[in-house]
Parts: structure tokens; sequence; C-alpha cells
């Protein structure tokens, strides 16, 4: 346990390390600046995962859901082969 001086009113106050610690005189949260971009990087992966093509939804039938789970395996194989395929030309010079 540490201090830590709130971005917001400049006075010290007790710290946990955890970014949802609020001062304890002006009760602002003491993340600041990295509590914001935190939350911001949450909302976009939740963004990223709902915009991806095989992202399975519930209003989905299970004939689409199937599919789906489908084409993220076809994905995954074509990825890995891609990854293999450029990791051989970068070993094979070396």
């Amino acid at each position: 346990m540490g201090q830590k001086k709130c971005p917001h009113c400049g006075k010290w106050s007790s710290w946990n390390m955890n970014l949802t610690d609020r001062c304890e005189h002006c009760g602002q949260p003491l993340g600041g600046k990295d509590l914001e971009n935190q939350e911001r990087r949450e909302q976009e992966q939740l963004k990223n995962k709902e915009d991806w093509l095989f992202a399975i939804k519930e209003t989905d039938s299970s004939f689409v859901a199937s599919l789906k789970k489908i084409g993220n395996f076809f994905y995954t194989i074509f990825m890995a082969i891609i990854s293999f395929i450029l990791w051989l030309i970068a070993a094979l010079p070396g």
C-alpha cells in the first residue's frame, strides 16, 4: 500500500495500486488518464469482438451459429498456414 497524488485535487491519498481507488479528499478516482485509457481499451476490445465476421450472436439461428463456428475453424487453419510460411521464409536465409 502506498500513496498517490490525486490528479483532481492535488492532495495525497492512500493507494492500493488499483486504478479505481478513490481519493480520500474529493472522491474522484486516482487512476486519472490511465483509468480513461483502460476503459477506452476495454470498449474497443468489446467493439472488435462484436464486429468480428464470425462472432456468434444470441439472435443467430443454430444453422448460422454452426456456419460461423466452421468459419472460425477454417480461419484459424488459414492463419496457421500463413504464419508457418512466413516463419519458413524468415528462417531460411539465416
